[in-house]
Formats: C-alpha cells, structure tokens, sequence
C-alpha cells in the first residue's frame, strides 16, 4: 500500500537513515540531483539535517515521502519561502525515487502531493529544473508542467564524466 505523507524535522530524523539511502541509491544510480558520485553517508546526513532540516523547522519548506508497505521509498520538497518579490511562486526540489521504487506512480503521487501544498500555501505558479532529456521530464509534464527553457552545460553528471543541460519548467495552480 502507498502512502503519501508530509515529513516534518522530527520525521525526518526518525527516517533520517532511509532517506540518506534513497539520497546515496539514486546518485549512485545516476540521478542528477546536484551531488557527485559515489555520494559518502555523511554527505547525504548533512544534507538532510543542515540543509533540508533547518528549512523545514522555519516553515520555508515541505518535505513529503512516498512510502510503500511502511517503508520510506521516494520523496520531494516544496520551497515556500522565496524572495520578497516572489510570494506567489514555490519551487520543487529533489524529486527522488529509489531506483527499486520506479515506474510505479510513486513521482505522480509526490508531485501530486507537492502541488496540492503548493495551492494551499496560496502559491499561483510552481518551477522546477531537470536534466535535459531525463525520465523525469515526462513525469513533469504529465503532471502539467511546461517547458520554460534550457540552458546547456548546466552542470555535471553525477559521474564527473559530461555536464549536461537543464530544462526549466513551470506550471500555474
């Protein structure tokens, strides 16, 4: 059974190791979610608890995961808190599936879930950026989002080997 559920910093800490697995699987798997493989345990720990926790606990961001059978699977973050001039947009970071977890409507349901906060924040517009060319894409746009532009040589795979582009999208509420 899957169940969608909003993560605050205390959930998080209590789910800190599978989210640290999720984290490590996926750039291990290539996911390009701005960290270098092989990504360390203590790299996917400080991510979560000094970057993702401190945001959560001043009400800046949310974190939501997909669990299937009790077990933490994937998840996604809306970023509420933006600049002065941009209270009616969130953005969407870290869409992350485990590999194991993939292809079976667990993105949609997060993004889902994400979308639905978004509007309930009172949010007009969401952004996101991918990889150019990535799966990810079409999740995204199966989901509403269009294509805004994209920029070439954004960063790099998370291998080291080639920088690829990114694809920015947007979608209204």
């Amino acid at each position: 059974m899957t169940d969608i559920r909003e993560l605050n910093a205390t959930a998080l800490e209590s789910h800190l190791g599978e989210l640290c697995r999720i984290l490590i699987d996926s750039v291990s798997d290539g996911a390009a979610i701005s960290f270098m493989a092989p990504l360390a345990q203590h790299e996917a720990e400080h991510f979560w608890m000094n970057e993702v926790r401190p945001s959560i606990e001043r009400g800046g961001r949310q974190l939501f995961g997909a669990f299937v059978d009790d077990k933490l699977i994937g998840t996604v973050q809306l970023v509420i808190a933006l600049p002065p001039n941009q209270p009616h947009r969130a953005e969407i970071s870290k869409m992350v599936v485990h590999p194991d977890g993939r292809r079976h409507g667990l993105g949609k349901a997060l993004m889902s879930a994400a979308l639905d906060a978004a509007k309930h924040a009172g949010k007009a517009l969401v952004t996101l950026d991918t990889r150019t060319g990535d799966v990810s894409e079409n999740l995204y746009r199966g989901v509403g989002f269009e294509q805004a532009g994209i920029i070439p040589d954004f960063a790099f795979d998370p291998d080291g080997a080639a920088r690829h582009a990114t694809t920015y999208m947007y979608r209204y509420l």
